[in-house]
């Protein structure tokens, strides 16, 4: 996997819910670190033959993240060895037997946590490689408050999800200190369609922000 990993780290910028070549391009071409595929119940939902389709053009390129939610294990591990992987989120439980599972995979492991939920202040982070922490409903793009995160220290890197775009991004990493945020619909003209300009103006205004807050 070479290179792309030198993708994970503070800064780490996601676009999530591609579902084209064509947005896939517009990701790598703004310099994102990282794209996500969602293979659960969603409008953003990829096929089997699609997630290929992407995965190999992309290659190289930045580190793409398989998105399950309320998939079954075998699922999971299923497209996991099926799929050229790096990343994968997990929203949702997640069993001892899965994560050893995963662990024995050459990738990263997030496991996304709904700040409104008790699995936020319960869940034991130390055998993940990073969470994403989100709102309620993941992908509506509805914002929601950070303040729990004010009073909850994690022991793995951090990415902020929920109703971000670029008009926030900036507000969003100055408040939270965050290693990473992800974005989906703050990017789109319609549900899994991205506008490249958009695009563009999330990274680098996420860029922006790291850049202020580490100057």
């Amino acid at each position: 996997m070479g290179n792309v990993r030198d993708q994970w780290s503070r800064g780490y910028v996601k676009i999530c819910g591609v579902t084209s070549i064509a947005d896939a391009g517009a990701a790598v071409d703004a310099g994102a670190d990282a794209l996500g595929l969602i293979f659960a119940t969603s409008t953003r939902r990829v096929t089997t033959d699609q997630a290929k389709e992407i995965l190999k053009a992309t290659r190289g390129s930045l580190l793409r993240c398989g998105v399950f939610r309320e998939n079954s294990d075998d699922d999971i591990i299923e497209h996991v060895r099926s799929l050229d992987l790096d990343v994968v989120q997990l929203h949702g439980p997640l069993s001892d037997q899965l994560l050893a599972a995963l662990k024995e995979c050459p990738l990263r492991v997030v496991k996304a946590l709904d700040i409104e939920s008790d699995e936020f202040e319960s869940f034991d982070e130390n055998g993940v490689d990073a969470v994403l922490i989100d709102g309620p409903r993941p992908g509506s793009g509805i914002a929601h408050s950070w303040n729990r995160l004010s009073s909850r220290s994690f022991n793995v890197p951090v990415i902020a999800a929920g109703g971000i775009a670029a008009t926030n991004v900036a507000d969003v990493v100055a408040a939270t200190h965050v290693w990473g945020v992800d974005c989906a619909s703050g990017v789109e003209t319609s549900p899994g369609v991205k506008d490249v300009g958009l695009v563009m103006d999330f990274v680098a205004r996420a860029r922006s922000a790291w850049a202020h807050a580490e100057g």
